[in-house]
């Protein structure tokens, strides 16, 4: 990638913008060296996560989201990264997203990319994190980020986003099936969608007994995922800690969504003035680095340990002639000595 298309993307440039987004999704060696480049130059925007299941209205969610916040803050652009599922066939997205939010392709400060799951487990891409410090980088104060759907391995999304919302329509007790303890402890913002049909009431009324519920169980223990560590806080007291709020929206309609823009930002000053920034971008780092290295890892064993013996050893589990342990043993050991020889 060569400076020029860099500093066309710093200057604004939204084709330059979309081609390095382009390698940097598909791992081109171009790509990477532009990462890292552009990574010394991020940590500014605000990154807002929109989880829930299929149905329940995220993609019309965000839709408006990105309008009002380009109302509300003129000056910032708005970036959307939409993780469709992936083609079956060509490993692709769908773009089913993209199609839903061509009504905001007349903002030329807001820029869509869609990107396919790739059967990565939670609902985010792999490169999900990758794309959003792209942007980051090229000037965008908002990424709105938008999963498959949601469950308990939807969680990852909290260690890239400074605000989650977890979205879900109407119904009562043991009909939201979605919402479930996981869910509810990665929740910064909960949503219920297409709030005009019957239930709502009924949902946030459930809703904010089970943040109650876990909210008095987070103090009495003394922890909570946003607690506030403020190093000259004499003691903590409730208004230390963030309490999920719980607001109605009929998206399509543009309903209750000035009400929610509101709240997004006064988390991002919460999240500012207690520290919490901070940390969720240390939390952030943290967990990147981990898959970054999980990932070099397992590329550095396929190319050291040869395919044979990994077959042979799992023929040999299968027989029980040796535990899952033991064939573990046997592979770190022959990809740690072939490392050796190779490095001599």
């Amino acid at each position: 990638m060569t400076s020029a298309s860099l500093d066309a993307l710093r200057k604004g440039n939204r084709l330059a913008l979309s081609r390095i987004l382009s390698q940097v999704e598909n791992r081109t060696d171009a790509g990477q060296a532009a990462l890292e480049e552009l990574f010394l130059e991020t940590g500014s925007a605000h990154k807002i996560g929109i989880t829930g299941p299929p149905g329940s209205g995220k993609s019309t969610l965000v839709n408006a989201l990105a309008r009002e916040l380009r109302r509300r803050e003129p000056e910032q652009k708005v970036a959307i990264i939409a993780v469709d599922p992936s083609s079956p066939f060509t490993g692709g997205a769908l773009l089913g997203d993209r199609v839903r939010m061509l009504d905001l392709q007349d903002d030329k400060q807001i820029f869509i990319r869609s990107m396919a799951s790739r059967g990565a487990l939670g609902g985010l891409a792999e490169q999900t994190e990758a794309l959003s410090q792209v942007f980051d980088a090229a000037g965008y104060g908002f990424i709105l980020i938008e999963t498959v759907g949601a469950g308990q391995s939807e969680v990852d999304v909290v260690n890239l986003a400074h605000t989650t919302i977890v979205v879900d329509t109407p119904g009562t007790g043991d009909d939201i099936q979605s919402i479930k303890a996981g869910i509810l402890e990665i929740a910064d913002i909960l949503v219920v969608n297409k709030a005009d049909r019957p239930g709502a009431d009924q949902s946030v009324t459930y809703l904010r007994n089970m943040v109650e519920m876990g909210y008095a169980r987070s103090i009495n223990n003394g922890k909570h995922h946003l607690e506030d560590f403020r190093e000259n806080s004499e003691h903590e007291t409730a208004s230390a800690h963030w309490v999920p709020p719980i607001l109605k929206t009929v998206a399509c309609e543009f309903k209750g969504i000035q009400e929610l823009t509101e709240v997004i930002l006064n988390h991002a000053a919460y999240l500012r003035e207690s520290g919490q920034w901070h940390a969720k971008d240390q939390a952030s780092i943290r967990a990147n680095i981990r898959r970054q290295l999980i990932a070099s890892l397992l590329k550095d064993f396929n190319q050291n340990v040869p395919a044979d013996l990994v077959n042979s050893l799992v023929e040999e589990v299968q027989k029980r002639g040796i535990s899952p342990n033991e064939a573990v043993r046997v592979l770190l050991t022959y990809n740690r000595n072939n490392s050796l020889e190779s490095s001599e």
